[in-house]
């Protein structure tokens, strides 16, 4: 397992560009393997990637999950099978998708997030994978 925590954690080579403007909600957006959206999009094998950089756009308000250079776009409503908990941040909303952690889980119990601390540093996570975000779910719990 790799350290999805790392400042090396694996990045789409396709584009030197880490960061591109979601095309519905202009937020500045962070790159994402095309092996994150694979894992999360419905119907994957009926996927057609491109030849370019893909993006995550996290921003609750903002149907578009992934979109592509090209402006392309994974709608949340329609294309995904995993439901964004960043955009969704409901009691049931997951917040660590390699352990399935959810918000209320944490507001129950804080203290789950150092588990969560203790299985990264012992590389037992799959963020990169898991997360729709491809990121470390770390930053995504809430700061109590």
């Amino acid at each position: 397992m790799s350290n999805c925590c790392s400042s090396s954690s694996s990045c789409d080579s396709l584009s030197t560009l880490k960061k591109h403007h979601c095309p519905d909600c202009d937020i500045r957006c962070s790159q994402v393997s095309q092996t994150t959206i694979l894992h999360h999009i419905k119907h994957a094998w009926n996927w057609q990637d491109k030849e370019q950089a893909y993006y995550f756009c996290g921003t609750p308000s903002c149907d578009v999950v992934y979109f592509g250079r090209d402006n392309s776009r994974v709608t949340q409503s329609e294309q995904l099978r995993t439901e964004v908990g960043v955009k969704t941040q409901s009691e049931q909303s997951v917040i660590c998708y390699c352990f399935g952690v959810t918000y209320g889980d944490v507001k129950i119990q804080p203290d789950i997030k150092d588990f969560v601390i203790e299985k990264t540093k012992d590389h037992s996570c799959a963020c990169e994978t898991h997360n729709p975000s491809g990121k470390c779910c770390l930053k995504d719990f809430p700061k109590i």
